[in-house]
């Protein structure tokens, strides 16, 4: 029989790439984990790490017994959620990820909510790049995230996430008030724009959308943080491609939908083996319940 201590390390060592990652992830010596994956190898008969300059690297064979161990892994937090469906309260510390405008505009409303429906229920956030944030539930370091897909670059299927639209979130062509009216998106091609940084998909979507329109924007403010973006807007230095949820200062900025009226499509996600747990139910109605609060608020009287 495999031991699955062991076979939990070999599968951390393929999310974390090093042993001394696996080391400080779960608080063991490099050395300790080391001696495991030996261990394991013994069991299995066949080699299952490759040295690799300094560090190493997972066999086709430690693939293989990966894949199989993510299985039973999805099934025992399958049959941990069957047993929580039986408590009389959710109780217990869950990790949430979320990016910044799903954080600005639904987070405090999903704290308050679990507040008053599950009060022994503790919700840690932090604010995370998508796929740093699915990286962190694939370890197990997060219980749910929040994921985007832009309009053009669907995210890969994965058959250990599970994924339910939160909401289409449409994306806008926003300049500052000051500009005066905007009648094409090629009017700002001499414009100054602020974007994410490079490499972030916000950033990837935002420049090919504006080369299909015929330009390549200039982006000397490239800041990850959505509110010094949304400023930049504010106070008359830049145009920007933001989303509904984007945190802006009504009057001092123009908005208008694009041509195609793109949209982001926003996610929760959760390992497919916890989906049916009351706390991931728990934490999906509550986003849901935050997304509809908000829109009932934007209804004009």
């Amino acid at each position: 029989m495999l031991d699955l201590h062991r076979l939990r390390l070999l599968r951390e060592l393929s999310h974390r790439g090093t042993l001394a990652a696996v080391a400080c992830a779960l608080s063991y010596s490099p050395s300790a984990v080391s001696q495991q994956l030996t261990k394991l190898e013994s069991e299995v008969g066949v080699p299952l790490l490759q040295r690799v300059g300094r560090g190493v690297r997972l066999t086709t064979h430690a693939e293989v017994l990966v894949a199989h161990t993510e299985a039973v892994l999805a099934r025992l937090e399958q049959a941990e959620a069957d047993l929580a469906s039986a408590a009389d309260e959710l109780a217990g510390t869950v990790q949430i990820a979320a990016f910044q405008s799903v954080a600005f505009a639904f987070v405090p409303s999903v704290l308050t909510q679990l507040a008053s429906r599950h009060p022994r229920l503790r919700l840690d956030f932090e604010v995370c790049e998508p796929d740093d944030a699915i990286a962190g539930l694939l370890t197990h370091d997060l219980d749910l995230v929040v994921d985007e897909e832009f309009p053009g670059w669907p995210v890969a299927p994965d058959d250990r996430l599970d994924r339910e639209l939160l909401l289409d979130d449409p994306l806008l062509l926003v300049v500052p008030e000051s500009w005066g009216p905007v009648q094409e998106i090629t009017d700002l091609r001499d414009r100054p724009w602020t974007l994410e940084p490079s490499g972030t998909r916000g950033r990837v979507w935002a420049e090919m959308f504006c080369r299909e329109h015929g330009f390549q924007p200039e982006v000397p403010f490239g800041f990850n943080d959505l509110a010094m973006r949304c400023r930049m807007v504010e106070t008359g230095h830049a145009a920007a491609l933001l989303t509904d949820l984007a945190p802006l200062e009504i009057g001092k900025i123009t908005s208008s939908t694009l041509p195609e009226h793109p949209t982001r499509r926003i996610c929760t996600v959760v390992r497919r083996g916890t989906a049916t747990h009351p706390v991931a139910l728990a934490l999906r109605q509550a986003f849901h319940d935050a997304v509809e609060t908000r829109r009932l608020l934007r209804i004009p009287a």
